[in-house]
């Protein structure tokens, strides 16, 4: 089912400072970056081998992500991992009686994914992701 790591997803306040130092600090590349409107965020990737640091930022004071940095602070928000059939991980996930924070997929900037509930994972918000084809 799971096939690896995608990407660990880190909330910023400020995404370009936060790129100019994860790139100077680390000798990451920057990679793409994306406004997703529905979700009230902009992201950007910096390539680490097979797998991504997400950077998030909110681009609204409303959105859940602007409430979860408001109350905790930057830091790591979840932990995507890839998986080849996200309707099959999806239905898995709900015959295991799984917590879940959608009930269907949702478009995410590199696929269709859904997410876990930290409650039912120990603190860790995951994200099981069906990466569009490259």
């Amino acid at each position: 089912m799971i096939t690896k790591i995608n990407h660990i997803a880190i909330v910023v306040n400020d995404l370009d400072v936060s790129l100019q130092a994860y790139h100077e600090l680390l000798g990451l590349p920057i990679g793409a970056r994306k406004v997703m409107a529905e979700q009230e965020v902009e992201i950007a990737f910096l390539p680490a081998g097979d797998s991504l640091i997400e950077l998030i930022t909110p681009i609204t004071e409303e959105s859940g992500v602007a409430k979860y940095l408001a109350k905790r602070g930057e830091g790591i928000h979840h932990i995507c991992l890839e998986v080849e059939d996200v309707e099959a991980a999806l239905a898995e996930m709900k015959a295991k009686g799984a917590q879940l924070i959608n009930q269907e997929p949702i478009q995410a900037a590199e696929g269709r994914a859904f997410f876990l509930h930290p409650k039912g994972t120990h603190g860790v918000l995951i994200e099981l992701l069906e990466a569009d084809p490259q």
